[in-house]
């Protein structure tokens, strides 16, 4: 992993290194890394830049620390991994509108693989979540964060079909991220009354899925962010 850093941010060049020897093959998941004094050497730099950059990846989720044993490329998917993804976002000025384009195209490809595999089970499962949302969206004084957990669960169950964590993180730091937009568009919904097309929406997803029409998917998905969009 031998380089030349200079013209450019110490410690970032370490963490480039080390990330480019994961993607190549050098250091595999599990792997124990160089020590402290070897990666050093190896980059003709001090052991601060070393300790901050192996920080730097800890705190990624691509190595994990291990007291009085050393330091390993860690094995399998940690959460931790989308936090750069999730703070650049938050960060972005006048993301909105980036995000819905995201949820969009991350619900059609679901949608499409969720298409075919759903179960009996799976079908009864959005029908109880639907009629959940049904009762919430339609109490005497309903609540757009309530709107908001229902419509959540109702997407929850698809993603789960997938059995995909990586799908379910990325929903839920979108989920996350967008939770206030999305509230402020469920009360645009209540204020104009327009409840049962909400979840008119939320049934022409489950008919969609049980007469197979992929054909309508992309069709589906636009619908369904209208009001969001506003």
């Amino acid at each position: 992993m031998s380089v030349s850093l200079a013209n450019k941010s110490v410690v970032e060049r370490i963490t480039d290194q080390i990330t480019n020897a994961i993607i190549n093959g050098e250091l595999k998941p599990g792997d124990k890394i160089p020590t402290e004094v070897e990666l050093c050497e190896s980059f003709g730099v001090g052991r601060n830049s070393v300790r901050e950059a192996i920080k730097v990846l800890e705190a990624y989720g691509v190595l994990e620390i291990r007291r009085a044993d050393g330091t390993y490329i860690r094995q399998g998917y940690d959460d931790k991994m989308l936090y750069p993804i999730l703070y650049g976002i938050i960060l972005q000025k006048d993301s909105k509108e980036q995000i819905v384009e995201l949820r969009k195209v991350i619900d059609v490809g679901i949608f499409q693989e969720a298409m075919k595999r759903m179960t009996k089970e799976d079908f009864k499962q959005l029908e109880d979540e639907l009629a959940k949302m049904e009762e919430k969206i339609n109490k005497e004084t309903p609540s757009s964060q309530e709107m908001f957990e229902a419509d959540v669960k109702f997407h929850a169950v698809i993603v789960g079909i997938l059995d995909n964590r990586l799908l379910e993180s990325i929903g839920y730091y979108v989920d996350k991220i967008t939770k206030s937009s999305r509230i402020v568009a469920n009360e645009y919904i209540l204020d104009h009354g327009h409840q049962e097309d909400f979840i008119a929406l939320h049934r022409e997803i489950i008919e969609m899925f049980r007469e197979k029409q992929a054909e309508k998917i992309h069709e589906i998905v636009e619908k369904h962010y209208k009001y969001w969009e506003k």
